[in-house]
């Protein structure tokens, strides 16, 4: 899926993705996906992978959650992990996180995005 232009002044969305990858800032990343305000984009290592997000979630207004291409509910403990350290989390299929990721980083929200490949 190709997303319509918008302009990012200082962050990058989502370009598109695809079955097993994303496209972000015209550079392709495969696999699951961790987009964070201070460190950028990065491969991320599902939901054990907690560290990145806990030292930079507590500046995020959401975070949300791409879950694969259907909605699916969170692990039981990496929503414990970040609940107890204050990360606001928003579970949602890759393709409505990716939208919703895009529309709030273009009203200059502090967004982060975890995601899951379709």
């Amino acid at each position: 899926m190709q997303f319509d232009e918008m302009r990012f002044p200082d962050a990058l969305p989502i370009d598109s993705y695809g079955p097993g990858f994303f496209r972000v800032g015209g550079q392709v990343f495969e696999g699951p996906l961790l987009i964070l305000p201070d460190t950028g984009v990065r491969n991320w290592g599902g939901y054990e992978d907690t560290a990145l997000i806990l030292g930079e979630g507590a500046w995020l207004d959401v975070l949300f959650i791409g879950t694969g291409a259907d909605m699916a509910y969170l692990p039981v403990g990496f929503r414990a992990v970040m609940e107890d350290a204050g990360v606001a989390l928003e579970p949602m299929p890759t393709p409505a996180a990716c939208r919703t990721f895009n529309v709030l980083l273009s009203e200059g929200r502090r967004v982060g995005l975890a995601l899951m490949p379709v």
